[in-house]
């Protein structure tokens, strides 16, 4: 999902780090690169996530568009995903197990172990991921550099929890996600926070008679 569609979700955070390196400015494409995204499909693994061009999906080198845009850095967290079908798996599955059961039969055994099974969803799963093209999935993100606020198109939590820690991972720093009680704060000012933590929340439908 991108910023530029006609609608978007997102999630904003802040930085909690008040004093960052002035070093980090002049580094920024160089730990984005070191960081980008690795394509998967040539291979069998089962998911491959990093950062490429805002612009382009297939620019993890950011040569053709750099991350800066005035105040703001702009790039993508580009997640690639192999995802086998259920009723897919099952089927293979089922055709292997019959295999091993006739190879079985015919050295005089009377069933396959447990440990055996094991291994042959295994190889199965190996067999179908290598032979399934990964999905590829954006989201966008927007560092306002000015006012320390980062925002990702995204309101998934296990998307952005792996959002937060390649970010964490990049640069060094630490996200805080901008909750409503964090935004009040922002705007009431510290001197403020005893009266917004005494805040109780109002109820405004009340049950029938």
């Amino acid at each position: 999902m991108g910023f530029m569609s006609a609608s978007v979700g997102l999630t904003r955070y802040r930085i909690v780090e008040e004093d960052i390196p002035s070093t980090l400015w002049h580094e920024i494409e160089d730990r984005l690169k070191r960081n980008a995204f690795r394509d998967i499909d040539g291979s069998a693994e089962e998911r491959s996530f990093g950062w490429v061009s805002f612009d382009n999906m297939l620019d993890p080198d950011f040569a053709l568009c750099p991350p800066e845009k005035g105040p703001y850095l702009a790039f993508t967290l580009r997640l690639d995903t192999r995802r086998i079908p259920p009723a897919v798996m099952k089927k293979h599955l089922l055709v292997a197990m019959n295999e091993a059961m006739q190879a079985m039969r015919e050295q005089g055994k009377k069933f396959v172990t447990k440990e055996q099974k094991a291994e042959i969803r295994d190889q199965v799963e190996l067999r179908l991921r290598a032979r399934t093209l990964p999905i590829p999935a954006c989201f966008d993100v927007i560092w306002d550099t000015d006012r320390q606020i980062v925002s990702i198109a995204s309101t998934q939590s296990k998307l952005t929890e792996l959002f937060e820690e390649l970010f964490t991972h990049t640069f060094g720093l630490t996200l805080e996600p901008l909750t409503p009680y964090f935004l009040a704060l922002q705007l009431l000012g510290k001197d403020r926070q005893a009266e917004l933590d005494e805040f109780e929340p109002t109820v405004f439908a009340q049950g029938g008679a």
